[in-house]
């Protein structure tokens, strides 16, 4: 078993026993046993080094014992070294109490107590001793020994003990030993950590689980990111149950170790050894280290404790499968590795939860200040590093160690500090999630969602970044694997923890620390500082400059509210400027560069040696200049876009996404050139917007079309029929919308069709037929005023919403058992009086 005691003590148990009598029969058998059983026991002969002094390592060893059996024998008397241990055990006692097991073997505590049989025998000769004694001084001394072996005898035999039956077979009485150790002797196998707060409450269900004597889940796996606490959980859980199983072991390490030369086979090795209660077994191969686990593992309950698995081959040769398994034996891994447990197909998975509000203070200031709570003044600033860590009990221990016995001015700078730039220890032990990837394709994945996509829709981002060369799909599934990324119910993108995002845009800043143009990825304050200075270079892949967020965090008041519904949600607690804030902006720089309060003005030149550069969001920004050498982009988000038309010369050639909300276009394309490559067009929110395109066969491949709220938009062209692949078409409060496409039954491939507050529409309005793939049709507050037409809904319709639309009975179909896929059908009335 490995143990790492957080005690002072040496040993579990300390035998005093009488050599002679019992070395090699009963107390031979008893210290086997106790081994066997997993306590450290002293024994004088093979216990104490050679060359050590024995007068000197025995009573250093008593001191150093957590309790002591007395075995008392026949002869026991007879010995003197048994006698002055007994003496110092004794006076250990008087400290500690209840730590003294008396084991009275073929004699009973009468005879001790009273001095019967040979124990009065041998102190007759003790007597004697003293009265032949011509030395005075030593006579007193000698006379007082004895004594007090008298009265050490006494008092043992006063103690609750054990007394060995003539009758009772030697194994049972030694097993009787052994239980009443494991009572008083409570081992803590591995050392846990400071300060556990919060463990039970976070280990709970667990915890039951393992008291669970059923076979129905024999393996469970604390899943969860680095600095979460799931080391310290298995830990906690394997001190509190390890003793009720027949053998266990904890292997700390196995990413670590298994990349070491032969790691997996020392894995093996210590795995058979703790079973097998420290028996060495030769093995020199993985192959054969299964076979000798699969044989023990058959044989005994077993507890096993895999930490830190990153690899289904370290898993598979440890336990390569759980029909080994002894009934009873339970198997706990820890993994940041979401798929290595469905490739191994465990039972449970157990997902680690942060730590609360309350656990998270206190455990913050046990590190900061010593006790349960901070010292007084110092409230404020340990809430504001507890919002800060959001449960991460890494961050809390790491941040409250690093600000304890400082003063409040030091506490005042360094929370300023942490919320500018994130404190490097924590970040570093996070980053081994990241160092685990095993491709540059992952690493930079993970860097531009980090930097740009965070709370962004999952398919529009593998949309934009494949455009970009990159595996995406497979590339989130790997991250979100590694515990760097999760996508919540709504399909939207995720870091595990505030911290993990705030990780990766370090790793970009370390990409040159001087020199932000030197960077792969820019945003904000840096972006603004290159773009001035015009010190961009190739290395830039992608740029974020958004006006309005910038001013923001850097207490730059502005001038105009938004409607935010343009936008999508506001951005979550996860979305953190982290350092940006940390650059004032000062008044000249608002000066020279901002033409009107909230609009920035740069040139176009400023991008022309961004050769790489694939992702481009701009807002509130007018670029003056020519576009002739602008970057081949291929993501260009650029809300509020200050032209009503777009430049001839300007970039869309090679654009899969392009985002203009609340732009100012009134047309957004009049020319011939197609855009092979456009796959997404938003113009949401763009009021001044009449026509969207007024051909769409420039865009051949465009799947999704969002024009929303573009309150002008007067038409929408026919030539939408030549969007075979168009998915989504949004056009929800477009109120002055008239004239819609009689043909839009022949887009084959259209799921999404928006048409909330389309009040205006011409009264022809068009038959929808059957045969048309349209998914979700929502046409709320279609007309405000009936009319007699009939709709005609497509037969794979999943989604009919038409409340407000001041429909009667003859404007719905008669039957609508036509539409077979129907789930959801809302005609509810509602208008506003």
């Amino acid at each position: 078993m490995a143990t790492t005691s957080s005690s002072p003590f040496a040993y579990h148990v300390f035998l005093n026993f009488r050599g002679k009598d019992t070395r090699k029969t009963f107390t031979g058998h008893l210290y086997t046993y106790l081994l066997n059983a997993g306590f450290q026991t002293f024994r004088d002969d093979d216990s104490i080094e050679r060359g050590k002094c024995l007068h000197e390592e025995l009573p250093k060893a008593i001191k150093q014992s957590r309790m002591w059996i007395v075995v008392l024998s026949e002869n026991y008397a007879s010995s003197r070294w048994c006698l002055r241990e007994l003496v110092a055990i004794l006076e250990c006692n008087k400290e500690r109490g209840a730590a003294v097991l008396p084991v009275f073997y073929r004699v009973q505590p009468s005879e001790v107590g009273k001095l019967e049989g040979n124990f009065k025998t041998e102190f007759e000769t003790y007597e004697n001793e003293v009265k032949a004694e011509g030395d005075h001084k030593r006579r007193t001394e000698l006379a007082e020994r004895v004594e007090e072996w008298k009265a050490a005898l006494r008092q043992v035999a006063e103690l609750t003990g054990l007394v060995y039956q003539a009758n009772e077979p030697e194994s049972e009485f030694i097993q009787k030993i052994v239980k009443v150790v494991g009572e008083k002797v409570k081992r803590i196998a591995l050392n846990v950590c400071r300060h556990p707060i919060g463990l039970d409450r976070r280990a709970q269900d667990i915890n039951s689980w393992l008291q669970d004597e059923s076979n129905d889940v024999p393996i469970v796996a604390i899943w969860g990111i680095g600095g979460m606490g799931k080391t310290t959980i298995a830990k906690y859980l394997y001190n509190l149950n390890f003793e009720r199983f027949e053998g266990s072991s904890f292997l700390a390490r196995v990413r670590q170790v298994s990349e070491q030369t032969d790691g997996l086979v020392r894995l093996q090795r210590q795995l058979l050894s703790d079973i097998l209660k420290g028996k060495k077994e030769k093995i020199h191969n993985v192959d054969q280290g299964i076979v000798r686990i699969k044989e023990a593992l058959r044989c005994i309950k077993v507890l096993v404790v895999l930490d830190d698995v990153d690899e289904v081959d370290q898993l598979h040769a440890v336990l390569e499968m759980r029909d080994w398994l002894y009934p009873g034996s339970k198997i706990i891994i820890t993994t940041t590795r979401k798929q290595l447990l469905m490739a191994s197909e465990f039972h449970t998975v157990h997902e680690v939860i942060e730590m609360n509000n309350i656990e998270s203070l206190e455990l913050f200031s046990w590190y900061a200040f010593g006790q349960d709570h901070p010292n007084e003044g110092y409230m404020d600033y340990s809430e504001r590093v507890v919002h800060y860590c959001d449960g991460l009990p890494l961050a809390l221990q790491v941040l409250g160690s690093s600000l304890s016995v400082k003063s409040i001015d030091v506490w005042e700078s360094a929370v300023q500090k942490l919320e500018a730039i994130p404190n490097g220890e924590i970040l570093k032990k996070l980053q081994i999630s990241y160092d685990s990837l095993k491709d540059d394709h992952d690493k930079n994945l993970f860097l531009d969602i980090a930097c740009f996509f965070v709370g962004k829709d999952k398919d529009w981002t593998i949309t934009v970044l494949d455009g970009c060369g990159s595996f995406t799909k497979d590339g989130i599934d790997n991250l979100i694997n590694r515990c760097l990324l999760i996508v919540d119910r709504d399909n939207k993108l995720w870091m595990h923890h505030h911290l993990i995002q705030e990780m990766g845009r370090e790793i970009v800043r370390q990409e040159s620390t001087e020199e932000p143009g030197g960077r792969s990825r820019l945003w904000q304050q840096e972006a603004f500082d290159v773009l001035s200075g015009n010190t961009g270079t190739e290395k830039i892949r992608g740029l974020i400059l958004n006006i309005q967020k910038w001013k923001k965090s850097t207490s730059i008041e502005t001038t105009t509210t938004y409607d935010w519904k343009y936008f999508g949600d506001k951005s979550s607690k996860q979305c953190h400027s982290g350092f940006l804030s940390r650059l004032p902006m000062y008044s000249a720089v608002v000066e020279k560069f901002f033409s009107k309060p909230d609009q920035l003005e740069l040139q176009t030149s400023a991008f022309s040696r961004m050769s790489n550069l694939k992702l481009l969001q701009l807002s509130d920004i007018r670029l003056i200049g020519g576009y002739h050498e602008f970057p081949k982009i291929r993501w260009l988000c650029y809300d509020r876009f200050p032209s009503t038309t777009i430049p001839p010369d300007f970039p869309l050639q090679n654009l899969d996404v392009l985002e203009m909300r609340c732009s100012s276009l009134k047309t957004f394309w009049i020319g011939t050139k197609p855009f092979i490559s456009l796959k997404r067009l938003d113009l949401r929110g763009s009021h001044g917007l009449v026509s969207a395109i007024s051909d769409f066969s420039l865009v051949p491949n465009l799947e999704r079309l969002d024009i929303a709220y573009c309150t002008n938009l007067i038409e929408v062209n026919e030539s939408i029929e030549d969007l075979r692949r168009l998915v989504l078409l949004d056009l929800e409060g477009c109120e002055n919308l008239r004239k819609f496409p009689a043909n839009i039954h022949q887009l084959k491939s259209l799921k999404e069709l928006y048409l909330l507050g389309c009040s205006k529409l011409h009264d022809e309005s068009p038959a929808y037929n059957t045969s048309a793939r349209v998914k979700s049709w929502l046409a709320k507050r279609w007309r405000k005023n009936p009319e007699p037409f009939r709709f005609s809904f497509p037969s794979s319709l999943v989604t009919l919403n038409l409340e407000a639309c001041n429909l009667t009975d003859s404007c719905l179909p008669k039957d609508f058992g036509g539409l077979g896929s129907l789930e959801l059908l809302s005609t509810i009335y509602r208008t506003k009086e």
